[in-house]
């Protein structure tokens, strides 16, 4: 059964920075692509990063490009986000789950979703 174990969310003001991970399980994690996925109260889940199984630079969404980047260890099975420059309209459960494509922005594509871990951005 596949499982991804979010953490590493909390409470930081604007401008700090915080680094979460995901822990993966269940599935052959080196030949998925993993992404990270966020909703903020009110609104729809939106794409964050992604990070093809190789690794890489990864991809981004524009409204995080520069403050945010995603990397890997395959050794682990796990996935990291770190996130600097918070802003308050970052604020949002953030997700994590795997795609077999290589790359994709939509969560249709993606499955294996965790609980999330709750990200708080004070101004």
């Amino acid at each position: 059964q596949v499982q991804m174990v979010e953490s590493g969310g909390g409470l930081v003001q604007a401008g700090g920075s915080l680094r979460l991970s995901c822990a993966a399980s269940g599935l052959t994690f080196s030949v998925h692509t993993m992404g990270w996925f966020r909703r903020a109260p009110g609104k729809e889940r939106e794409f964050v990063a992604a990070i093809h199984w190789s690794g890489g630079e990864g991809y981004y969404a524009d409204s995080v490009k520069g403050r945010f980047t995603i990397s890997r260890d395959n050794s682990k099975n796990t996935v990291y986000l770190q996130m600097n420059m918070l802003k308050p309209e970052d604020a949002a459960v953030y997700y994590c789950a795997a795609t077999t494509a290589y790359e994709s922005r939509h969560a249709y594509n993606y499955w294996g979703w965790g609980q999330g871990t709750q990200v708080t951005v004070s101004s």
